[in-house]
């Protein structure tokens, strides 16, 4: 079954169209993750209940959408709707969730493609049954395997790539579940991590190269998957491992198997994990993000020195930066903002005076720690610098007689392509200006990033871990003809395809 929250979309055109694009790109100054993973096999206990406190822990993945998929061993019920975890779901529903397995997803998209059917999980039948999938990542050849089932007369109802993966599987029906995804794996290219739910299975699925974080757990009584660690803490489980990039592990009656589907050239997990996306809280790579953060603030404050009386960070990740930042250069660390956590996205539109009161909703100065200090302002990275040349402006106007400004992750420069929303190559503030005209247009006395090699330093691992390409236009994997997937995802993105 599902929900639906009853609210219409309006199409857009015009001048309409052209100022709700400027009130979203108000609000685009973060990089923003797609979605956030967690299931559950754990007989005789409540698995909806369980995947729901795994996915309040990964709301910081996805805010727009949330839903839940369960199992009793005869047939899956699907839950979804628009909004937060806590908007979607109450206990009546949990309880008429019953299984002993259940998939759950949390989903950001951008405008357009905020639609009750871009919801997920997605069900599907399946000549051996149903199964329920989650996606989390964007496919590069999307397009072409969408137009090729089409062809087969294969009809879609949404525009995400999570209804191309689950056609694609369910063309293979006259085969197992496992034999299928081994088929249609194989046909896929990009960014995936994957959980499929099927009456008696828990699967989860990394692509080759390990875009999208997913980690294997283990509770009382049975396992998890989830998009990260601290998902797996909250539910009183333990991280038994990380899920290896082309691998599918299988969980049922007979416990935990693993299968290599791919074999892997390059591991390619997404920097952004370890600056921004994944809690401080989490860990990857067998490393605490808190500590990884903390030391990037800590290389940041010796690649940059700063003349300051404070060290203020930009709430609330750039937190352990700031910290390291103050620790490392002997500065005070304090707070100059103050966030209002009960404040989610907010769609403002574009003139100067609403942007001002959008940004005073959810950060407020304290004047008097500000007033008359040489401020060291510490964020974890810039996109547009719309939002941060409104905050710096807050500082000013707070009192603050110097504003020095560090970023403790490198320009962004490039767009990504793996699933991660990031702005228009043109739109990058960084993008053909220097670090000089980026400190004047943001209103900073001084400006500094870390640098590339203090970034991959920071992580005590190689470059070769990771993808850098937002950074350094180096991309894992071919991305077939740039221009039209570039288009394809801006039409996906404003939903003009998939019906």
């Amino acid at each position: 079954m599902g929900r639906h929250s009853g609210i219409h979309h309006a199409h857009l055109s015009g001048p309409d169209l052209v100022v709700a694009e400027q009130a979203f790109s108000t609000c685009r100054d973060k990089p923003r993750e797609s979605c956030g993973l967690f299931g559950v096999y754990a007989p005789d206990r409540r698995a909806a209940e369980l995947t729901y406190f795994g996915l309040y822990a990964l709301q910081h993945r996805g805010q727009e959408s949330a839903g839940i998929a369960v199992s009793n061993s005869s047939e899956i019920m699907v839950v979804k709707d628009m909004g937060l975890v806590s908007q979607v779901f109450n206990e009546n529903i949990l309880l008429s969730l019953q299984g002993d397995l259940a998939i759950g997803h949390v989903r950001y998209s951008t405008t357009g493609s905020s639609l009750w059917q871009n919801a997920q999980p997605v069900l599907k039948k399946f000549a051996q049954g149903s199964f329920a999938i989650a996606h989390n990542g964007n496919l590069v050849n999307a397009r072409q395997l969408k137009e090729e089932l089409s062809r087969d007369h294969i009809p879609f109802v949404t525009s995400s790539d999570t209804e191309v993966i689950a056609c694609l599987i369910a063309t293979y029906s006259d085969q197992t579940m496992e034999s299928s995804l081994n088929h249609a794996i194989a046909r896929l290219a990009g960014a995936y991590s994957l959980l499929i739910l099927t009456e008696d299975k828990l699967i989860g699925i990394r692509d080759a190269n390990g875009f999208r974080p997913l980690c294997l757990g283990e509770v009382e009584n049975g396992y998890v998957l989830a998009s990260e660690s601290c998902a797996i803490d909250v539910v009183g489980g333990r991280l038994v491992r990380e899920i290896e990039p082309g691998e599918m592990i299988v969980i049922d009656k007979d416990g935990v198997r693993s299968q290599m589907l791919l074999s892997v050239q390059r591991k390619a997990l997404c920097i952004f994990e370890f600056i921004y996306f994944a809690r401080p809280d989490s860990i990857i790579y067998d490393r605490s993000l808190y500590s990884i953060r903390h030391r990037m603030g800590t290389i940041l404050a010796e690649e940059s020195p700063a003349e300051g009386d404070l060290v203020v960070p930009i709430p609330e990740s750039g937190f352990p930066a700031a910290i390291g930042y103050a620790q490392a250069s002997g500065i005070p660390f304090g707070l100059g903002l103050i966030k209002n956590k009960y404040i989610g996205r907010t769609f403002i539109q574009p003139s100067h005076a609403a942007r001002k009161i959008g940004i005073a909703l959810k950060l407020n100065p304290l004047r008097d720690s500000l007033k008359d200090k040489r401020v060291v302002v510490v964020d974890d990275s810039i996109v547009r610098g719309n939002t941060s040349q409104s905050i710096i402006q807050l500082l000013h106007e707070a009192g603050a007689r110097e504003v020095h400004m560090r970023v403790s992750s490198p320009p962004i420069r490039y767009p990504c392509f793996f699933g991660i929303d990031m702005a228009e190559r043109e739109e990058f503030i960084a993008n053909n200006r220097s670090v000089e005209d980026i400190r004047k247009f943001l209103g900073v006395d001084t400006l500094s990033y870390l640098s590339y090699e203090g970034l991959i330093r920071s992580t005590g691992l190689s470059r070769e871990h990771f993808c850098l390409a937002c950074l350094d236009e180096d991309y894992p994997i071919e991305i077939p003809d740039r221009d039209e997937l570039d288009k394809y995802l801006l039409e996906r993105d404003w939903g003009k395809t998939g019906g």
